[in-house]
């Protein structure tokens, strides 16, 4: 009982000693908070007010001790935060600013309700005039004399109101602006009440009132309503010409009124309403009622009216007031240009006469920018974005204009080029509008070349009679237009792999990174396929050169005979340079390039390769075997030994991609271990080529009954084999494949293989297999100390 009682006040001293230290340590963590926030205060305020904060006193050693050495603690505490936890403790959370109020009431009352109520007396007006029409209330005369009395009393009215109630007058006079331009349309449009003269004279008139109001009002709304707002005049376009005349004169007015205030402001949403509204119109029209013979003329001016313009439109206020352009004006620049374009290629095209001036037009569009970027230059109009821009588009429509005019491989090799010389200024001269051009172009390009590929004058249209049809080996324009565009695409990747020449879109992460891998990766591809047309190209003009016509007139049909072991050839060459070019590309990595990318991407294509050899290229082999063995066109073809030989020639190139994969994996920049499933491809393709040389050789010995027994006996010895290299070798995993293997050679024997078999041979398959699993198991009994220590230093911590 005394122990007990001793070991407890024991234990009473160590706790209260405890509690000193918990209650000391406690003092010390507020002291120390307090201290961090008035820092955290001093340290906000210095920050954010840019204030001066009074210095403290400095601290004596006495009192530096204490806090050294808790800081020390302090410091090992917050090296064991995340950074985003650091960053929530040590940054003191800004203030939002307190939101503005939004007086709805007021936005309504004053905004809103006007703007609503002008649009629905104009819609008013109209509706009453569609009724007075219909029910012959007022002749015509009356309607338009009212019409403009209405408008005016409204646009004075407005007028009136200006000096105490601008916004509100402002909505007025421009909803009076748009009845006027209603009624002037109707008056000569519809009645014919008035001349043509007047009535443009009149629309121009309240152009010019409408631009000066606008601009005296200092108000966007009377532009958007009295002219934009004025397309909404409705329009019954007949198939007279003139009355498209009239309609398109009208909407040139409008859009002249906006190119004039776009000398003195500049605002967006009057210039992108005016431009979706016009082209949509032009389109429409375009689309429904345009027919050559009547409108050609007529619709090619109004087409260069309308461009003519806008262009002048988007440019006018910031050649003056010399302000950059925003992403969104050269967006709209370059919609106007490719509109005008395109349109005006279709009208043209659609032409007897036109149709041969395609490449002028085109080129006439490359002159138009090449003279405004002139001017610019000369005169230093605005910065030297615009003028990049613009230039950017004169090479834009030469480029267009180069397939207008020509064919074939002049415009992939054009294309290419151009792409090269455009990302050289945009990287060196540090020009970004010219690097963003460039790589619609490589793309154009590539395209171009995949095209020429294929189209009638390359490489697939090969006639024995027709001998200028007939390709030459290398030595033809599509392998030289191939290494050009390899040369451009090769000088574009070493500008890109130039340090000193940052690119623009070195900031945007993963479009450059995407435009990184891009550039090597079309090299490669077309590398790839130019060698790999030019052995296609060779097989199938010997196949077309070999086919023989015998004609048999009494039974009325030609027959044609061919000789298809010449396409197998050509398949399997193609499997070989395949494997030669993923070989080499792995060597020419590990040796000079090694770039981790590049080698995970190649391991893929390596395997991809083998497997194509393993699937397509042995089967081909096959059939060339049984054709040589069969002699079936022997009397029309030569058969020869090679026929067998060939195959031997594949294995050397499926063994160079093996010994790539075997370098690969020792190489350190892959950064994986990839050794288990090297050596199961190995053994993979070593059992799958043995299974097919094992076949081979039966079938050249005519004993191709006995196959099944051969290749039973074949996986199991190899499974046998795998054994004993688990067991030498320590590894584990090929000793579970080698009993897979062994698992599927049981099912192939019980299921398939002993249905055909005789007794003699189940006898002898059975004993085999019988034999080499009692190997199997004496391996694994005589070695099973190895498997055990292997199997625990494999699960030691």
């Amino acid at each position: 009982m005394t122990d007990n009682q001793d070991q407890i006040n024991q234990l009473l001293a160590k706790l209260e000693i405890l509690s000193q230290k918990q209650a000391q340590f406690s003092r010390e963590i507020s002291q120390l908070r307090t201290e961090i926030n008035t820092l955290k205060g001093i340290e906000a305020q210095k920050r954010w007010s840019k204030e001066e904060v009074p210095a403290k006193p400095p601290a004596t050693p006495a009192t530096l001790e204490p806090i050294q050495e808790e800081s020390t603690k302090v410091y090992q505490s917050a090296k064991a935060r995340t950074p985003k936890e650091a960053m929530e403790y040590m940054v003191p959370k800004e203030v939002a600013p307190p939101k503005a109020k939004l007086d709805l009431e007021k936005f309504i009352g004053e905004n809103l309700i006007n703007k609503i109520g002008i649009a629905i007396t104009v819609i008013g007006v109209a509706i009453g005039a569609k009724y007075s029409i219909e029910h012959n209330l007022i002749n015509p005369l009356t309607r338009i004399i009212l019409g403009y009395l209405a408008g005016i009393a409204l646009l004075a009215f407005g007028i009136k109101l200006k000096k105490n109630y601008e916004s509100y007058s402002a909505v007025l006079v421009s909803g009076a602006m748009t009845i006027l331009y209603f009624i002037t349309y109707l008056a000569y449009s519809l009645y014919g009440l008035i001349p043509q003269g007047m009535a443009f004279g009149l629309m121009v008139g309240f152009t010019a009132f409408t631009v000066v109001a606008a601009l005296n009002y200092n108000r966007q709304i009377i532009a958007q309503i009295g002219l934009v707002g004025a397309y909404a005049v409705p329009f019954l376009l007949s198939e007279d010409s003139g009355q498209a005349a009239v309609f398109f004169s009208y909407v040139a007015i409008i859009n002249v009124g906006i190119l004039v205030i776009a000398f003195k402001k500049y605002w967006k949403p009057l210039y992108y309403s005016s431009f979706v509204i016009t082209w949509l119109l032009y389109i429409s029209w375009c689309v429904f009622d345009y027919r050559t013979d009547e409108y050609f003329g007529l619709a090619l001016t109004f087409l260069c009216l309308f461009f003519a313009i806008f262009y002048l439109t988007f440019l006018a206020y910031k050649l003056l007031q010399k302000e950059q352009f925003s992403l969104a004006d050269i967006l709209l620049l370059l919609a106007n240009s490719f509109i005008f374009y395109g349109i005006g290629y279709a009208l043209l095209n659609n032409h007897e006469t036109g149709e041969q001036l395609l490449g002028l037009f085109t080129l006439g569009n490359a002159v138009i920018h090449f003279i405004v970027s002139a001017v610019i230059y000369r005169r230093k109009l605005a910065d030297r974005k615009l003028f990049y821009l613009i230039s950017g588009l004169v090479l834009v429509f030469i480029t267009l204009a180069i397939p207008v005019q020509l064919d074939g491989n002049w415009v992939t090799l054009l294309w290419a080029g151009e792409a090269a010389l455009l990302f050289w200024i945009g990287r060196t001269k540090q020009v970004p509008i010219y690097e963003w051009l460039s790589y619609p172009l490589m793309f154009l390009a590539f395209f171009s070349i995949l095209q020429d590929w294929s189209v009638g004058y390359s490489y697939n249209f090969y006639y024995p009679q027709e001998g200028e049809t007939e390709i030459t080996p290398i030595f033809n324009i599509q392998f030289l237009s191939s290494l050009l565009f390899l040369g451009a695409f090769g000088f574009i990747n070493w500008v890109n792999q130039k340090r000193e020449h940052s690119s623009v879109l070195a900031s945007r992460g993963i479009i450059s990174k995407m435009i990184a891998l891009a550039i090597p990766g079309i090299m490669l591809l077309v590398l790839y396929s130019a060698f790999r047309m030019e052995i296609e190209s060779y097989w199938n003009q010997l196949y077309a050169d070999a086919i023989i016509t015998n004609s048999r007139n009494e039974e009325g049909y030609v027959e044609r005979v061919t000789n298809r072991d010449l396409l197998k050839f050509k398949i399997i060459w193609v499997i070989n340079y395949t494997l030669l070019f993923v070989g080499v590309l792995s060597f020419v990595n590990i040796r000079k390039l090694k770039n981790t990318l590049l080698g995970f991407i190649n391991l893929v294509l390596n395997v991809l390769a083998i497997g194509y050899f393993l699937t397509q290229g042995l089967y081909a082999l096959s059939e060339l075997r049984e054709s040589y063995l069969e002699q079936t066109l022997a009397e029309y073809y030569h058969q020869g030994i090679f026929h067998l030989g060939i195959r031997y020639v594949s294995y050397l190139f499926v063994a160079l991609v093996v010994v790539a994969c075997y370098y690969y994996r020792r190489q350190d920049f892959i950064k994986w271990n990839f050794k288990m499933a090297f050596d199961l491809l190995l053994h993979l393709v070593v059992l799958w080529i043995a299974s097919s040389e094992l076949i081979h050789w039966m079938d050249i010995a005519n004993s191709t009954q006995s196959y099944k027994i051969g290749l039973s006996i074949l996986w199991g010895v190899y499974a046998l084999i795998l054994i004993a290299l688990g067991i030498w070798k320590g590894k584990q995993y090929l000793r579970i494949g080698a009993i897979a293997l062994f698992a599927i050679t049981l099912v192939k024997l019980f299921f398939y293989d002993i249905s055909h078999l005789d007794t003699l041979a189940k006898t002898i398959v059975f004993v085999s297999l019988g034999v080499l699993l009692l190997i199997i198991s004496f391996l694994y009994n005589k070695y099973k100390h190895i498997i055990a220590d292997e199997n625990t230093d494999e699960t030691a911590p």
